[in-house]
């Protein structure tokens, strides 16, 4: 039985992503925070943006570990934390469910997880446009 080796989300990729996602957050006209996990969650990068919203590094960040644990972007993830949601309860630091929802973006390579980015500061939906537009530019 012959087994695939899939690299690694690497550094380099990490600091490309958030190259990538400052670049798009530019050319829409806002400033975001940007967090880049590996596959263990383990911080790869981080930028924070101290022109974005206060919280926009805390919430990266957490858009990031949701999108890295649930292995799938966090706007799919909307009807699961409404009220009577399967995630509604889920705890979180401020009391409120997978804060800010839209923004974390899982990153693959040959179809495999091996990390995951979340962006903070725009909108949830500019948020999730300015990842998933990071994450095309890596592939």
């Amino acid at each position: 039985m012959s087994t695939t080796t899939v690299t690694p989300l690497t550094t380099a990729d990490a600091e490309a992503l958030v190259t990538a996602a400052v670049k798009a957050a530019e050319a829409a006209g806002i400033t975001v925070s940007v967090t880049v996990l590996d596959a263990g969650g383990h911080l790869l990068a981080f930028r924070r943006d101290d022109r974005a919203v206060l919280i926009s590094g805390e919430t990266s960040t957490r858009k990031a570990y949701t999108a890295l644990q649930l292995d799938a972007p966090t706007a799919d993830l909307v009807d699961a934390v409404q009220p009577g949601g399967l995630f509604h309860t889920l705890p979180t630091a401020l009391d409120r469910p997978l804060l800010f929802i839209a923004g974390g973006v899982p990153v693959r390579r040959d179809g495999r997880l091996i990390g995951s980015i979340g962006v903070g500061g725009g909108s949830p939906e500019q948020d999730h446009g300015i990842a998933t537009t990071a994450v095309r530019a890596l592939a």
